[in-house]
């Protein structure tokens, strides 16, 4: 991939960061940018302008002047200083993410690193070199500041790294790979660190599962509307053209064109002849009606909103990757040095926020859909628990449920914004944080729950498809049920359903059950 700092996107990053045999490669203008940008700060020092983290300390110690000459030791304290994060390390993905996106970022030219470091950080990705970095502990202010320092200490030959599968010191995976430490000068450090990569990078990766396993989600409901008897009409174009939201659109046009050769699923004028015949002039109470419970019928009203929030989380996480989020920049254009903030990740934990709300929204819709499922007062005659052979001595899979409602309850538990939880610090120096990569990673573990609490909803609508004929499924949804079922039996009889929940969930995070969508069908396509 050749990077350019303006078009990286999301599903660039994550193919990258799940692809380590794929490389980076700079063009001659990036070589042009970086060198300009460092040449003009260059000038700067030389005629003893007084710039943070050049020539002044940093954070707490804004108010100190630092000789230039000492510069080199004071990036490096810079580095060491802020290095304070704890916890499990981050995922190989996300660590490579991270660094992509901190190399186009870097790239753009306008945060003055040397050309020669700019390209040992490139050589550092391209190598294979994972710095370790402990997850928790990052405010998300002067951005990531300490997530990116554990990169740029073993940049130095510092810290730790996973280099072909062994923990080892930053300086022996340098050797082992033949590249030398960089010799950081006045700047450097605090470019390397001073950003928001290593929370975009994550948040990156979360978006690009998110919008895949939404696509999925469209598919699973189509199957549990048609298994559960649902009806079509509330999914034609007509309603959604008048409340004419972008993402419930697409929700509802997915779903009609899923279900437009099912036998299964119900017509409105069904349901009116039935109710009409039985009429006898008086009120009457009936065991069928008209319109379907919310759970079905207001499902584009419900995942639209989904659909446009993970979108919206898209376009502006493209615009953090393809931004530099540094302080100072330095600005060729305008020949001048810029304090400012661009390092602020409130942007990033607002959409990650948002993220979080509409995965939970996911789950509790499929919440309320297998329960009907497994109500025999409510699945339009599906037998109880979905259990038809001995029920009573055996519990169907009234056991599923426990897992897929606790993890519901959970995710709904980790809904509380983060972007909204400030607290100050550095001597009110940061007195205002994002906390972007907390929200990044909350929304990374509200994801993970979410597989499986949609997963064990298809295996609900797999077993219903059983019982009501598979023949009757529509083509997308038969197909879907045939890829279900070479992981998940017809469950005659009781066992642990964890393997198969499992199962299921690797389904969802391969897409494979989006090979079950025709070529043809776009209505998939956003």
């Amino acid at each position: 991939m050749i990077l350019d700092g303006k078009t990286l996107t999301i599903s660039h990053v994550t193919e990258m960061a799940r692809n380590p045999e794929l490389r980076v490669e700079f063009n001659s203008v990036i070589e042009e940018r970086v060198k300009a940008s460092r040449k003009l700060l260059d000038g700067f020092v030389e005629s003893g302008r007084v710039i943070y983290g050049v020539t002044t300390g940093v954070g707490g110690f804004v108010n100190w002047l630092i000789p230039a000459e000492l510069a080199e030791q004071l990036q490096n304290n810079i580095l060491r200083g802020v290095s304070s994060n704890v916890g499990n390390y981050l995922d190989d993905d996300y660590t490579r993410a991270a660094m992509l996106a901190r190399i186009n970022s870097l790239g753009r030219g306008v945060s003055a690193i040397t050309w020669e470091n700019y390209r040992k950080y490139v050589e550092l990705y391209n190598s294979g070199i994972l710095p370790c970095i402990p997850e928790k502990g990052s405010l998300g202010a002067s951005g990531d500041l300490g997530p990116l320092a554990y990169i740029a200490l073993v940049a130095t030959g510092h810290w730790w790294a996973m280099y072909q599968g062994q923990k080892m010191s930053g300086a022996k995976a340098l050797k082992s790979a033949g590249l030398t430490p960089m010799r950081l000068d006045y700047k450097e450090g605090l470019a390397m660190i001073n950003g928001t990569s290593v929370m975009t990078g994550v948040a990156a990766c979360v978006i690009s599962d998110a919008k895949q396993l939404l696509k999925n989600y469209l598919l699973i409901s189509s199957m549990s509307i048609e298994t559960l008897k649902g009806k079509i009409m509330p999914f034609h174009a007509a309603a959604h053209e008048n409340k004419p939201h972008p993402g419930q659109a697409k929700a509802a046009a997915a779903i009609f064109s899923t279900l437009s050769d099912s036998k299964m699923v119900v017509q409105d004028e069904e349901v009116e002849s039935w109710l009409r015949n039985l009429s006898n002039g008086k009120p009457q109470g009936m065991d069928q009606q008209i319109e379907d419970a919310y759970s079905i019928r207001a499902t584009p009203q419900i995942l639209g909103p989904v659909i446009d929030t993970i979108l919206s989380a898209e376009k502006t996480l493209e615009i953090e990757l393809n931004s530099t989020n540094d302080n100072p920049l330095v600005v060729v254009e305008r020949g001048d040095a810029f304090h400012n903030a661009n390092f602020h990740g409130q942007y990033v934990s607002n959409a990650m926020d948002q993220l979080s709300i509409v995965l939970t929204t996911m789950c509790n819709l499929a919440d309320r859909r297998t329960d009907r499922f497994l109500d025999p007062f409510h699945g339009n005659g599906l037998p109880p628990f979905l259990c038809k052979e001995n029920p009573g001595l055996r519990h169907g899979l009234m056991g599923g449920q426990y897992c897929a409602t606790s993890l519901t309850a959970e995710n709904r538990s980790l809904c509380t914004p983060v972007s909204i939880q400030t607290l100050t610090s550095t001597g009110d120096f940061q007195d205002h944080v994002s906390f972007g990569l907390v929200a990044a990673r909350r929304t990374r573990d509200i994801l993970k729950n979410s597989y499986y609490v949609l997963a064990f909803e298809l295996i609900c609508a797999c077993q219903s498809a059983d019982f009501r004929g598979i023949e009757n499924l529509s083509s997308p949804t038969e197909a879907m049920y045939k890829i279900v079922r070479e992981k998940v039996p017809y469950l005659d009889h009781d066992e642990s359903l964890t393997p198969y929940i499992e199962a299921v969930a690797d389904l969802l995070h391969s897409n494979k059950l989006l090979t079950a969508v025709p070529d043809d069908n776009s209505t998939f396509d956003w």
